[in-house]
């Protein structure tokens, strides 16, 4: 159906006059009236009476002026949504990041945005696959590395580490390593190496497999790993933004890391001034700074 039709049939029904509409619409009263007459055709219906006082509506009529105010309610609502949002924060806000990293780091800080801004839904998506950010698969993603999609906006965060770690209670019962071979006496916990995860994880992954560590626990993601070492289980490579919520952690052979993980924000060069989008950046760097902090302060950075 042509929209256009619909747009001038719909005020022909709520002002009950082709002229009225006509004036409404600024055209002319047989340019309106064409209009209607080609809508009617393509439906192969008649959608008004015609009567010397003005127009009624058909049965059928009264079908399509119920379908076209629904949609001019709609549309009255999405343009009041746009104008609002571009002053308060409310609405959906969809955010895709790492498993590990949102899991972990992000969604135990989000009661904060949440009581700063009780409209706000967020819809987060946990996956290690690349979302189409200009093609809107999702409002803002924070990512490992730098994004290479184009008409974005990014913005270096952070940087992260994977490292070596476990709990005091795994080391009294079994020693602590102090070189690599060492680690042959105790039982490594890690993602597998065919598991999707940044190339700086996998490289140290890859290095300390090379000693003979005949325990092994392979996980496919990073919360699994936290969990088994948390529970005593072995030493865990984990990233190293997982110590300010887990301060039974203990680093072991802190001479051993992975190169520099970058992690960016990005979103649409479109949601630049999203309100929503600019609440979650500020709150996104705001919990970094604290992060940082806090990590200094425990001697852990």
């Amino acid at each position: 159906m042509d929209w256009d039709k619909l747009r001038i049939f719909h005020a022909v029904a709520d002002a009950g006059s082709l002229t009225h509409a006509g004036d409404t619409l600024h055209l002319s009263q047989s340019a309106v009236s064409r209009q209607v007459r080609a809508l009617e055709e393509s439906l192969n219906t008649i959608l008004f009476h015609r009567h010397a006082r003005g127009l009624i509506l058909t049965e059928q009529g009264e079908l399509l002026f119920d379908a076209t105010r629904a949609m001019s309610k709609r549309l009255d609502a999405a343009s009041a949504r746009i104008r609002d949002s571009e002053e308060e924060v409310f609405g959906e806000l969809r955010v895709t990041t790492t498993l590990g990293f949102g899991t972990l780091w992000l969604a135990p800080r989000l009661h904060k945005l949440y009581e700063m801004y009780p409209d706000l839904n967020i819809d987060l998506m946990l996956e290690e696959k690349v979302l189409d950010l200009p093609m809107r698969e999702a409002d803002a993603a924070i990512r490992m590395k730098e994004p290479s999609q184009a008409d974005l906006i990014r913005k270096r965060l952070m940087s992260v580490r994977m490292r070596l770690y476990a709990t005091q209670e795994y080391l009294n019962r079994n020693g602590v390593p102090e070189s690599q071979t060492d680690l042959s006496t105790h039982r490594l916990i890690c993602q597998r190496t065919d598991a999707t995860q940044v190339g700086a994880s996998s490289a140290l992954t890859q290095s300390i497999l090379t000693n003979d560590i005949p325990s092994r626990l392979m996980v496919n993601n990073y919360f699994g790993v936290l969990q088994a070492v948390l529970h005593d289980l072995g030493i865990g490579i984990l990233p190293d933004y997982v110590v300010e919520e887990s301060p039974d952690l203990v680093r072991v052979l802190p001479d051993i890391e992975s190169a520099e993980v970058p992690v960016y924000l990005a979103y649409p060069e479109e949601l630049r001034h999203s309100k929503r989008i600019q609440a979650f950046r500020d709150f996104v760097q705001e919990e970094i700074k604290i992060h940082r902090k806090h990590l200094k302060e425990q001697g852990k950075s």
